[in-house]
């Protein structure tokens, strides 16, 4: 671990007595699918929250006791108001209430692939003229190796404090996994780094009260590398069946048989499973991040940037599958055909849309001259997104069945489980199902088709 050994200093005891005694009070900067959950769980340990947004709608809302994101239940949020331990606020001169500052704020990819830091470079500017002595700042956000140490604390340290004497700076990866209610925020184990042994101490202090379990690791770099390499991990691996996928399928092989076959192998292998592309705020764009930060030092990810690949070519490949369906169902193709998509979220059970290939399909769809409907009952209304403007306003259909006949094809993107896949497979011409969702609950027609 950095610096020497020994005993913490007496501004990181006073910290990690304050967090025991649960007198130390939390920001959160960032109130979306991360920062949130944290807040919630942060708020039931017994700390009292500020969390920090520039939506006032945002900011509104939550004080009012709602939510805007159905995995954390406006009934909490209204409860933890209510008792005093949660507040919203887009006034950041707030932070000099707190004692620690944990920023949760996207990290897209700009137009090239390259690492867009925008966001954590603004939150640091709002940060460091309101620092104040003793606080501990933690960088959620995922990032490449050496961000914490090499972005954010110089622009903190502009105000003439130093990282690790007079505040102290840690990173620590967001592991949230929307959708799955085995694993809340609390039961995620925490992976740690911090900017010398006493933020590390402060980090592990803090977070040891709110999650099951706290890793430390030597460095906020180290940590920084556990997120991508979980990440880089999934992406590679769905890129893999992603591929099989393709190669199988023209052999005549289910590669969803294959792989609930090989999963009976009690070690050696682990399922994934293929799709329509990849979603969400993390896969598709975190090993990006490394690939970036690889070429600084020469060195070619071939292996990362061929899974992107695998998987950027999803959706185009379910068109042709769609195409081909219709074709030996009608013979009319795709162009004037009416498509239904089921699900624009990127992942089963949860209301986000970002990167969703379902959005991409639409696009690719309409471009071939395809009339695009959707249903999906967590999304009742496609928001505003930088690289799909145009699809913003889009309301989802009603699943009846006159409305599920009057389609030429149903396109199956997302497998919530609130779709009565029964009525659709009794009333839809054509299913082309991307999740073996059928196959999965044992509902059979010949017009369903897995692509």
């Amino acid at each position: 671990m950095d610096g020497p050994p020994g005993a913490a200093s007496p501004a990181a005891e006073a910290f990690i007595a304050r967090v025991q005694s649960r007198d130390a009070r939390i920001g959160i900067i960032g109130l979306g699918y991360v920062g949130l959950p944290l807040a919630r769980a942060a708020a039931e340990k017994g700390f009292r929250v500020v969390g920090f947004d520039i939506d006032p709608a945002k900011v509104e809302l939550l004080n009012a006791g709602g939510s805007y994101i159905k995995q954390v239940e406006a009934a909490a949020i209204a409860g933890l108001v209510g008792r005093g331990l949660f507040a919203a606020t887009a006034d950041f001169d707030r932070l000099a209430e707190v004692d620690a500052i944990l920023v949760c704020v996207p990290t897209p990819l700009g137009k090239h692939r390259e690492p867009d830091l925008t966001f954590i470079e603004r939150t640091a500017e709002a940060i460091a003229p309101r620092l104040k002595p003793g606080q501990l700042v933690v960088l959620e956000s995922t990032t490449y190796p050496g961000t914490t140490r090499d972005v954010m604390r110089p622009i903190l340290e502009r105000g003439g404090m130093g990282s690790g004497q007079d505040f102290f700076l840690a990173y620590s990866p967001e592991r949230e996994d929307p959708g799955n209610p085995e694993f809340g925020t609390s039961a995620i184990p925490r992976v740690v780094g911090g900017d010398g042994s006493d933020a590390l101490a402060m980090a592990v202090s803090l977070y040891g009260e709110i999650v099951v379990q706290v890793v430390p690791v030597s460095s906020p770099e180290t940590a920084e590398a556990v997120k991508l390499t979980e990440n880089i991990f999934r992406s590679v691996n769905i890129a893999l069946v992603n591929e099989l996928k393709v190669v199988y399928a023209a052999m005549g092989i289910d590669v969803w048989e294959v792989i609930e076959a090989a999963k009976s192998k009690p070690f050696g292998f682990m399922p994934f499973y293929p799709g329509p592309g990849l979603g969400g705020h993390c896969i598709p764009i975190d090993p990006f991040y490394l690939t970036w930060k690889a070429r600084e030092h020469e060195i070619a990810t071939r292996f990362i940037e061929l899974a992107g690949e695998v998987n950027s070519a999803m959706p185009g490949y379910v068109v042709e599958r769609l195409a081909a369906a219709l074709d030996r169902q009608s013979g009319r193709g795709l162009n004037g055909a009416k498509v239904l998509l089921l699900g624009v979220a990127y992942k089963r059970n949860v209301d986000d849309q970002r990167e969703s290939p379902g959005l991409r399909l639409m696009e690719l769809l309409e471009a071939r001259g395809v009339i695009v409907g959707y249903h999906d009952p967590w999304i009742p209304e496609i928001r505003p997104t930088r690289d799909h403007p145009t699809l913003t306003g889009r309301r989802s259909l009603d699943l009846s069945p006159c409305a599920i006949h009057a389609q030429d094809a149903v396109l199956v993107v997302t497998d919530h489980d609130a779709v009565d896949y029964k009525l659709v497979a009794s009333h839809a011409r054509l299913v082309v199902d991307t999740r073996n969702v059928f196959g999965r609950l044992g509902i059979s027609a010949p017009g369903i088709v897995k692509a």
